[in-house]
């Protein structure tokens, strides 16, 4: 699955939501130097993101077609999964990982990224977390259902925040037990955006779940994730919240 996102990589880049402009100035604030290593860069979003605040950005991400598209939009990417990813001599002054981290291996990861970083540089994985309301959600749900029995989003019954809270916690107790990277500190940011009922269709397919779909049982899912947008008016206000861990290196 972690490969299958280059599928259609323009709309990837078109849909899935920047990160919050607080996220990328505090990284840039507290690292030692501009030069930024983005682990599973994807599309380049929040590589892009990094280079308009001043940051020299190389980019590490195991699909091709994902590479190509960031190359497109001037990143520079090496094809690699991290953990067999060759640096040389290269240091980094931060080690990014946007919506990427949970595909790399907890203990290899870090370690991987201590070695890269310099004397203070920083280690920041972070996510975005989000509920779509309670029509779409259920909506979407019983689609799976029907079009992929024995998905893991037919069976889970626990709200987004305390799944990412579990995902984030291991990434944390990873993290403290790398050498040379110091104890973890947690961050979150508090945002919102409006979805029409194009957009959040549009957003869907981009999901881990949905990538991989044939283009009838896509249709299904999204047709009747859509007249559960169409019965909220055609349009929903979705919180976001961006967590992320970061460590120093000693």
């Amino acid at each position: 699955m972690a490969e299958s996102f280059g599928v259609d990589a323009e709309r990837y880049d078109r849909a899935r939501p920047e990160y919050p402009r607080k996220l990328v100035d505090r990284i840039v604030a507290a690292s030692p130097g501009p030069d930024v290593l983005d682990v599973g860069c994807g599309t380049g979003i929040e590589a892009r993101q990094f280079r308009a605040a001043g940051c020299r950005v190389l980019g590490v991400d195991p699909d091709a077609r994902m590479a190509a598209f960031a190359r497109r939009g001037g990143i520079d990417v090496e094809v690699a999964k991290f953990e067999d990813w060759d640096p040389g001599a290269r240091t980094f002054d931060a080690v990014v990982a946007g919506q990427a981290w949970h595909w790399v291996d907890p203990v290899a990861g870090p370690a991987k990224a201590a070695r890269v970083l310099r004397p203070g540089g920083l280690l920041v994985v972070f996510a975005h977390v989000f509920q779509p309301p309670a029509a779409v959600a259920e909506a979407f749900a019983a689609a799976c259902r029907r079009v992929l029995p024995g998905s893991p989003f037919t069976g889970e019954t626990r709200p987004a925040a305390e799944i990412y809270d579990v995902m984030f916690s291991g990434f944390a107790d990873a993290i403290a037990k790398a050498d040379g990277l110091g104890g973890p500190d947690r961050w979150s940011f508090e945002w919102e955006r409006t979805y029409t009922r194009d957009e959040w269709l549009d957003f869907l397919p981009t999901t881990g779940g949905l990538t991989r779909l044939p283009p009838d049982a896509l249709a299904e899912v999204l047709s009747e994730v859509g007249e559960a947008i169409d019965g909220l008016g055609g349009s929903f206000v979705l919180p976001y919240t961006t967590l992320a861990v970061v460590a120093a290196k000693a």
